[in-house]
């Protein structure tokens, strides 16, 4: 049983990675579908499309660590 402070951090972990998800996901429909410039987030080397799909990435790695704490902790 998680205590109320880690489920909050959790839900919220949770929260920040459904949007970076979200965000991500919509970043690269609209970067595809050429209604904004993906090039304008690139970094150095690295090419705008690979930028915005490491949000969404890393939004699905926050969400599973939020979800995979909560049910550790379940059992």
């Amino acid at each position: 049983m998680l205590n109320p402070v880690t489920q909050a951090i959790c839900r919220t972990v949770i929260a920040l990675g459904n949007s970076l998800t979200v965000i991500g996901c919509v970043g690269l429909i609209l970067g595809l579908s050429g209604i904004i410039s993906v090039d304008s987030f690139s970094l150095g080397i690295s090419s705008g499309i690979r930028i915005i799909g490491s949000v969404a990435i890393a939004g699905c790695l926050l969400s599973a660590v939020g979800y995979g704490v909560i049910e550790y902790g379940e059992h």
